[in-house]
């Protein structure tokens, strides 16, 4: 199954199964900013216990692995769990929605987007850029983070609400690639 047949299986999925969802991860930096290719799909998730059979039982194997263990663990955790395309290796990392204050906003603020014939709930921009931002900083300056990031920026930029970036760059502790997203962006 292709990445973006797996996508559309995975948002049908969670609709039916009313879990609550929003893409964000370069598949959202991609819709939102300059595509690139990855093969992972990230998805928070407001998921409950009560969901994991029937999550595990819509992605069977031998073509998915989805272990139930890890999903209850990651809700139990506030963590992340996976599905696995074993035929082509793609992989959705479900990441469960946390009490922290900025997964909650974002969360919040997500939006409805046309994409491969789909209704996608995706982060807004402006949380796409501080979350790619977030995990440059985490991963030690990921460069790759952070031009999604750029680009994002880049082709958003007359949309975006600069003082929630502003004001969510201190809480989050991000100020300097903030600034240097700033002073690098090309902007038409």
């Amino acid at each position: 199954m292709s990445q973006p047949e797996l996508l559309k299986r995975v948002v049908r999925t969670l609709d039916e199964l009313e879990i609550e969802y929003m893409i964000t991860g370069s598949i959202a930096s991609s819709l939102q900013g300059e595509p690139r290719s990855t093969h992972d799909i990230d998805v928070i998730v407001s998921i409950r216990t009560s969901h994991v059979d029937r999550l595990v039982d819509a992605f069977p194997p031998p073509d998915f692995h989805l272990d139930p263990a890890a999903a209850m663990d990651a809700i139990t955790h506030e963590s992340m769990f996976n599905l696995i395309d074993v035929r082509d290796g793609d992989k959705v990392d479900f990441w469960v929605l946390t009490d922290e204050p900025f997964d909650r906003m974002r969360f919040s603020r997500k939006y409805v987007e046309e994409a491969l014939g789909e209704r996608l709930s995706v982060s807004k921009p402006e949380d796409t850029i501080l979350m790619k931002l977030r995990w440059a900083s985490q991963s030690g300056g990921s460069e790759k983070q952070f031009i999604d990031a750029l680009r994002v920026f880049e082709v958003q930029y007359g949309d975006l609400d600069v003082d929630y970036m502003n004001r969510w760059a201190v809480e989050l502790e991000i100020e300097d690639l903030w600034k240097r997203l700033q002073d690098e962006a090309e902007i038409l």
